[in-house]
């Protein structure tokens, strides 16, 4: 009898502009690897070839003079090729999906912060992510002025992408939307302070996943 394939677990990445996601992710990556699960890493917009070809537009800000409404609809149709190409044949064949960014980023960019009405981002969700659902999300918070800060060191001299160049009360925004976003779902997202050390932080996502996945 042909034993049965677990199905894989989820795990999100989430927060403003310099807050550490993509530093995190890799991280926890590289631990659930050495603690023996197949792993898939990636990101959004991205994470396909498709999706990586939109995500350039996103973020060069080509897409900004269309407004919010047609970068959440561009940010949808990534996330579609994303879940179709990738995360679900990753998930069905077991492996632990571990993206920076996913549905909260449309939710606190585009919606909570660049007005397109919540009940466009909900339809958006149902036609593109349906009822697949992270196991944790990770809110990654840090004070906007600190985590712009860091972005901008990150650049060093270079050109700040769509998201990263905006005021500093649009980053108040975002931060603020994702910690609404936390309180609504408590069950799904856990809030840590980005602000710490870079080990602290992996740390308390650790000891995270381990209380509640047990990997």
């Amino acid at each position: 009898m042909q034993q049965a394939i677990e199905i894989g677990r989820f795990i999100t990445f989430e927060g403003g502009e310099g807050s550490g996601k993509s530093t995190q992710a890799g991280i926890l990556a590289n631990r659930l690897a050495r603690s023996g699960r197949s792993v898939f890493a990636t990101r959004e917009p991205g994470g396909s070839p498709g999706a990586e070809e939109i995500r350039a537009a996103l973020l060069s800000g080509r897409v900004a003079p269309f407004g919010h409404l047609a970068e959440a609809v561009l940010f949808a149709v990534a996330r579609a090729d994303h879940i179709d190409n990738a995360i679900q044949g990753a998930l069905q064949e077991g492996q632990w999906v571990v993206c920076d960014r996913f549905i909260d980023s449309t939710r606190a960019y585009q919606g909570a912060t660049g007005g397109v009405p919540r009940s466009a981002i909900n339809a958006l969700e149902r036609l593109t992510v349906g009822e697949l659902s992270p196991d944790i999300t990770f809110i990654l918070d840090i004070p906007a002025d600190e985590g712009l800060a860091r972005a901008e060191a990150r650049a060093a001299g270079g050109e700040l992408d769509r998201f990263e160049s905006q005021d500093l009360m649009n980053h108040e925004r975002i931060r603020r939307a994702f910690l609404d976003i936390a309180e609504e779902e408590p069950d799904r997202c856990v809030v840590v302070d980005a602000s710490q050390p870079e080990a602290m932080v992996a740390e308390d996502v650790w000891e995270t996943v381990l209380q509640r996945l047990n990997p």
